[in-house]
């Protein structure tokens, strides 16, 4: 690997301006890169991945290398593994332009399919002095020698989704998870039986794109240097992370990668990435040069007008992408397209989407052309994109999102759903609302329930075993006093702070989990959980915990042998879900009535159809679901109420209601498989309180219609 000995002109032809970034073929490698003000681009050659020098520095010639914005070269005799970076010069950090060249510091390839971080010190990034001997390095890589055997994307449909959001690392970087290969893709792998049975159709995994894991963002209480954990600061957008790599020294980082996506595939798992288009790994003028910054900072960022030295920060994170510039915008589509086209991933989630939505000075856009184009896209047509619709800077989109066909996760839900199982009055009307796929957000612009990515805990937050065990954030390990992290969570901890060896309190925060994992099951849209809910996996009342790459933040699988019970209810209400076809209606309620005379939902509370849409203390709701084309009816019993309630039940002819899930009961009884229901004896159900009930028509003779 390197370059060849004796590299010459000869060898050094001017190349192609597209595609960007490094291309091989079968005698050598075509370099591109953009950068419309530079007046001096040179490429560098390592021999290794750790060499102090470049073996061979290529200047550019502006006249033959040079295509508008676009410098570019082939070089002969190099291959795979070569390792290479640029420097640029040119205008440097003007009031007027916002260029910052710095031909001192060494510049990641912004197309890199892989990159190294051996040397790396971010701080020698920041300054003036030159880098080279600290800087991380891109990678030349074979896309084409990989043997997929015969695997595509698996096009589920969104109403058939459901989604586990799992961070890569976290999910087997503990030495619980029992696996040879922690902390990686590889790791995910070995997890794959696990997925499989409870159920989860997809995995949306926190962002893979390279990013600085070594960062330092402060020390915790005991001293502890903090690190960026999630990973929600990229650099080098089509490569996969090299911490997430086994060996990433060796180039492993596409096959390792490709290899998670086909053994997912292969299950019937779908891989949904969470992406981060708003903001890079450089942060504000203090931050450090790593790509971007140095090659077209005026392109790249979102700049004040009046002082173009300063970035504008619509994410928090120190800068803004100009995501809507054609560069950008192409920057973004491109890269979105080569991680479907050469990795089969089946969908994305868009971190603080919003932020795309926005001008070149800064405000909403009626018609971005980067969310637009990445919906109009053909090789992205069948992909899923979902989008995180708000930003750091205020705006916020649910529901009115630019483009149709874009999913959104649903905040209100979320809130929603939160209070009214917390036990908060007045809400069934909301309540009502998301269940059946928050009309009120999505319907007025002709969108569906599955617009609405329905979810109740996320990685950003409390774990759901945290949101009924604290009524508090405990952030205090961030090393930030306690100030970070939402201040709002309509959380509530059953009446004792954290841990407790209380068995009524117990008890009744294992039956508020399985209200909320009802709920989320009983509703359309699109439902998604985060991993390790299922097994009351714990974050120690942290709802923040970004920096934690620690087992604070790590999946305790010793709690997945434990809580068997909760593990369970989750996997029977994912396959209750699966085999209910009322609940995964991709269209909003319309009155429309079976074969028995049923509309598709009618509402009740205590009483048969008297909701209490106006009653500012009621805190239960009950429903009906017509079954369509043989399919039994459902009756849905919702009492957040303290204490238990008789409920009327509907009477519909031939038929009699046998209980399939009441969560107030201990597993197995919580949750019963079809066939094995058990009848409700007279015309009331009595529902505990705080419960979930669901019974299920039966036919007199005790079975289904099929």
């Amino acid at each position: 690997m390197g370059a060849p000995p004796g590299l010459t002109e000869a060898v050094i032809g001017p190349g192609r301006a597209q595609p960007l970034g490094a291309t091989l073929d079968a005698t050598g490698v075509n370099f591109s890169v953009y950068s419309e003000h530079a007046t001096k681009v040179e490429l560098l050659l390592f021999d290794r991945y750790d060499a102090l020098a470049p073996s061979r520095v290529i200047e550019l010639d502006p006249d033959r290398h040079r295509s508008y914005h676009f410098w570019h070269c082939r070089v002969e005799g190099l291959t795979v593994g070569q390792t290479y970076a640029y420097r640029m010069d040119g205008p440097h950090h003007t009031k007027d332009s916002g260029s910052r060249f710095n031909p001192r510091k060494v510049l990641l390839d912004p197309y890199a399919r892989a990159n190294v971080n051996s040397l790396w010190e971010r701080v020698r990034a920041i300054g003036p002095e030159d880098n080279c001997a600290y800087s991380m390095r891109s990678m030349v890589v074979d896309l084409d020698g990989y043997d997929w055997e015969g695997d595509e994307p698996l096009r589920t449909p969104l109403a058939e989704s459901v989604i586990y959001e799992v961070h890569v690392g976290g999910l087997t970087a503990s030495p619980t998870a029992g696996v040879t290969h922690p902390g990686t893709f590889a790791g995910v792998v070995e997890k794959i039986p696990y997925l499989k049975e409870l159920g989860v159709t997809a995995v949306e995994l926190l962002p893979v794109f390279d990013f600085d894991e070594r960062q330092v963002l402060r020390t915790g209480p005991n001293g502890t240097p903090l690190h960026n954990y999630w990973g929600y600061d990229p650099f080098g957008f089509f490569a996969p992370h090299t911490g997430y790599c086994s060996d990433a020294c060796e180039c492993t980082h596409i096959t390792e990668f490709r290899d998670m996506v086909k053994a997912l595939h292969r299950a019937g798992i779908e891989v949904i990435l969470d992406v981060v288009f708003n903001h890079t790994s450089e942060g504000n003028e203090h931050g450090p040069t790593i790509s971007f910054r140095g090659q077209a900072n005026e392109t790249y960022y979102h700049l004040w007008p009046q002082d173009r030295r300063h970035y504008m920060d619509f994410t928090g994170c120190g800068n803004a992408i100009n995501a809507n510039h054609p560069a950008v915008a192409k920057f973004i589509i491109e890269c979105l397209e080569y991680w479907v086209t050469e990795h089969h991933v089946d969908g994305f989630r868009f971190d603080l989407a919003s932020e795309l939505s926005r001008g070149a000075e800064g405000y909403e856009m009626d018609v971005p052309p980067v969310l637009w184009g990445i919906e109009l896209s053909g090789i992205l047509s069948e992909t899923k994109i979902i989008a995180e619709p708000w930003d750091g800077g205020g705006l916020y989109q649910v529901g009115r999102f630019p483009g149709k066909r874009w999913s959104q996760w649903n905040g209100p839900y979320r809130d929603d759903i939160r209070r009214f199982v917390r036990g908060d009055g007045g809400l069934v009307g909301a309540v009502a609302t998301r269940i059946g796929g928050s009309r009120d957000l999505f319907s007025k612009s002709g969108e569906l329930p599955t617009n609405s990515v329905n979810f109740i805990t996320c990685h950003d937050g409390f774990t759901l075993n945290d949101l009924v065990s604290y009524n508090e954030k405990h952030n205090h390990a961030n090393g930030e006093s306690n100030a970070d992290g939402s201040h709002e969570n309509f959380s509530w901890n059953g009446g004792v702070e954290g841990p407790t060896d209380a068995q009524d309190i117990e008890r009744l925060r294992v039956r508020q989990i399985k209200n909320h994992v009802a709920l989320l099951m009983l509703s359309r849209g699109v439902p998604m959980i985060l991993a390790g809910d299922e097994f009351r996996n714990s974050q120690d009342g942290n709802n923040n915990a970004y920096c934690q790459g620690n087992p604070i933040a790590w999946l305790d699988w010793e709690q997945a042998e434990k809580n068997t019970e909760t593990r369970r209810f989750f996997q029977e209400m994912i396959a209750f879900r699966k085999r209910t076809a009322a609940v995964r209606e991709p269209h909003f309620f319309s009155g429309r009535r079976n074969d028995r005379d049923l509309p598709d939902v009618t509402w009740h509370g205590t009483k048969l159809e008297q909701p209490g849409w106006e009653d500012t203390d009621a805190r239960v709701l009950a429903f009906t679901l017509a079954g369509f084309g043989g399919e039994p009816d459902l009756h849905v019993i919702l009492n957040m109420f303290h204490l238990g309630l008789d409920f009327e039940l509907p009477r519909i002819g031939g038929h009699r209601w046998a209980r399939t899930v009441d969560t107030a009961l201990e597993a197995p009884a919580d949750v019963l498989t079809a066939g094995s229901e058990e009848p409700v004896a007279g015309h009331t159900y009595h529902a505990h309180g705080r419960s979930v009930v669901v019974l299920t028509s039966l036919p007199h003779d005790g079975g289904f219609h099929r």
